[in-house]
């Protein structure tokens, strides 16, 4: 397997590792059902950490192109569902097929079909409509950020909670609790939120986030000696911004950070630095402290499309349930 890693590129290690090693499998250089090397052999082979690695294994994972086996190591998976989209899509018009063939047998037309097949989803997209969900995380930033992106990406309502806000249970917070139908975390709160939330009895939906790669690709192009600051409002945050950049190939760059909401321990980040970080929720009043004389980036995170997909599909289930 070869892969060569250009450091000077702008382009995070972990996305040079993850389209190389695709193209070694449409290429045929890399066959279904062969081991991969290990996180740390590979790292070492191409001279990186561990964790930049584990990223680019953990992104092909997620789409199906590899396939972990707990003892026995990483593998090339027998279905890689990258590139073999069209299959679903095969698979989703033969079950429209025998559904037309069903439905001429008992005595549908065609446009008959199509119009129950048009009402039925109209129907469904009516019901996503009147669903309530939360979104809990660990920050109210992207609490309310992915918030607004599911919103928008299923046209549902959804509403902002903390995991301090459920661990505090207001009435307001319990209100909101008991009128959702749908409550929605990352990944690695789902066990916590499912804790918080024992005593409501509703199933706690995971989805995936991803750092956005435009953003790690603007902080990549600094030159080494850059100064960054970072302005969030959470430890979480900052956390996750630092984790980010380490699995990009960027955990040594220069930042000072602060979540503080004093103006002068803004100031000070902002002067000590050459360029800016902020998460969603402090660009505005970062940009008037550094009155444009400084470049200020957001760090956003985006929903994994998959993921939303899945929220979708959970929804419909959830109508189903209703119907029952």
């Amino acid at each position: 397997m070869n892969i060569y890693i250009d450091k000077k590129s702008g382009i995070p290690i972990y996305i040079q590792i993850k389209s190389q090693i695709m193209e070694e499998i449409k290429n045929g250089n890399l066959k279904i059902g062969e081991k991969m090397p290990t996180e740390r052999e590979l790292a070492k082979l191409i001279n990186t950490s561990r964790n930049t690695v584990s990223a680019a294994y953990n992104l092909l994972e997620q789409e199906g192109v590899l396939v972990s086996y707990q003892g026995r190591g990483t593998f090339v998976a027998e279905e890689a569902k990258t590139w073999k989209q069209h299959d679903i899509k095969d698979k989703i018009l033969k079950f429209i097929d025998l559904a037309i063939e069903e439905a001429i047998e008992m005595g549908f037309s065609t446009k008959e079909f199509f119009a129950l097949v048009q009402e039925r989803i109209k129907e469904k997209e009516e019901f996503i409509k009147k669903i309530n969900a939360v979104f809990i995380e660990c920050n109210i930033e992207q609490a309310k950020d992915f918030s607004m992106q599911l919103s928008e990406a299923i046209n549902f309502n959804v509403i902002p909670l903390t995991i301090s806000e459920l661990s505090n249970m207001a009435d307001k917070t319990k209100k909101v609790m008991e009128q959702s139908q749908l409550v929605i975390t990352t990944f690695n709160h789902v066990n916590e939120v499912r804790n918080l939330i024992s005593n409501f009895n509703k199933d706690v939906f995971g989805i995936a986030i991803n750092p956005s790669l435009e953003t790690i690709v603007k902080i990549a192009r600094y030159p080494k000696e850059t100064k960054f600051g970072l302005v969030c409002l959470s430890r979480e945050f900052h956390f996750k911004v630092e984790n980010a950049l380490k699995s990009a190939g960027l955990e040594n760059i220069l930042i000072e950070a602060t979540i503080s909401r004093k103006q002068e321990d803004i100031q000070n980040v902002i002067d000590n630095s050459d360029v800016l970080i902020v998460s969603p929720g402090r660009k505005s009043e970062v940009l008037r402290l550094s009155k444009g004389k400084k470049e200020v980036i957001r760090f956003d995170y985006n929903l994994d499309h998959d993921s939303v997909k899945a929220v979708i599909a959970k929804m419909i289930e959830i109508k189903s349930k209703y119907n029952g």
